[in-house]
């Protein structure tokens, strides 16, 4: 899963990015609002988090001018504020969720992980497709009870498919799923991983292929 970070202060930004990245998650950084709408209209993300007290228009605005635009992307609003009426506005101006810093970041990450499933309208941590088990927050997977070993890049890719389970997922959107800005990875890099994940799942579950569009995972039923 992508997530964008719009925050100024390049410490806790770099904070922020590092403590995702172990925690799975591919992140880019944005330090202004104008900024995370450029990167906004050239890529997908699942999760933006957004502090509140940005240069120019601030985080605030940010998230107005987003629903405005009619992007249901969650939203996750960071700050120093701490009061109601700073809760109260920025939930009612559309953001999803609103942490206070300082913060721990494993929670920072649990609550990213909890906005990006509600998005995929996936009520659980733990989803099962046919033989398969995944357990989102200890990032695992087991089939027939006996666990899956994957790389991080593996994970990523099955997690994607998981949480939209019998649609198809685009080429794009897994490759924007497990790579930032900082990282190269084509297309057939997509298919080397499919192919590595299909060769693990063996009869627990079903990667299909939609020609020209992407893959899809299927209990082995359907």
């Amino acid at each position: 899963m992508r997530i964008l970070v719009v925050e100024d202060d390049a410490l806790v930004a770099d904070a922020i990015c590092r403590g995702l990245g172990r925690s799975g998650f591919a992140v880019d950084h944005v330090g202004s609002a104008e900024h995370a709408e450029a990167a906004l209209e050239l890529e997908h993300f699942d999760l933006a988090i957004i502090d509140i007290g940005l240069p120019g228009a601030d985080g605030l605005a940010l998230v107005r001018r987003l629903r405005a635009a009619g992007r249901a992307l969650p939203v996750l609003i960071l700050t120093a504020r701490d009061g109601l009426a700073d809760r109260v506005d920025a939930l009612d101006l559309g953001a999803d969720d609103y942490l206070v810093k300082p913060f721990e970041l494993p929670e920072l990450a649990a609550r990213s992980r909890a906005l990006i499933r509600r998005m995929r309208s996936v009520a659980s941590a733990r989803l099962a497709i046919g033989e398969l088990a995944l357990d989102l927050a200890a990032r695992s997977a087991h089939v027939g009870g006996d666990p899956l070993e994957l790389t991080r890049r593996e994970w990523s890719i099955l997690e994607c498919l998981a949480l939209q389970a019998g649609r198809v997922v685009a080429k794009d959107r897994l490759l924007q799923a497990i790579a930032g800005w900082d990282e190269e990875i084509s297309h057939n890099a997509i298919e080397v991983y499919v192919s590595r994940l299909r060769a693990k799942l063996g009869a627990a579950a079903a990667i299909h292929t939609v020609r020209g569009i992407g893959y899809r995972l299927d209990d082995v039923a359907h």
